[in-house]
């Protein structure tokens, strides 16, 4: 089974990384999910909270506050100028 490989980091620390099956975001353009296979994008990343389904484990929250997000070769890199795990996620932090 296909999977993305997914980092986010906000300005000043490391926030996550991990195998995941999707990554929902909210873009300035709206949202958007991704999913393995996903052609390359690069969107600038609203206010709100990222949705992640890890390969194994459960749903990771993170709300961020803004920045940028990338996707190419099921590679998803989200660049935050702020970001927190929500509560439940505690699989996969480094």
């Amino acid at each position: 089974m296909a999977e993305l490989e997914v980092e986010i980091v906000a300005a000043d620390h490391f926030v996550w990384s991990g195998a995941a099956k999707m990554v929902k975001a909210r873009t300035s353009d709206g949202e958007i999910g991704i999913l393995p296979g996903h052609s390359p994008v690069l969107a600038i990343l609203a206010e709100g909270q990222l949705a992640i389904e890890p390969v194994s484990g459960d749903r990771i929250a993170v709300d961020v506050d803004g920045g940028f997000f990338s996707v190419d070769n099921d590679r998803v890199v989200i660049v935050a100028d702020n970001a927190q795990l929500g509560d439940a996620a505690t699989a996969g932090i480094r």
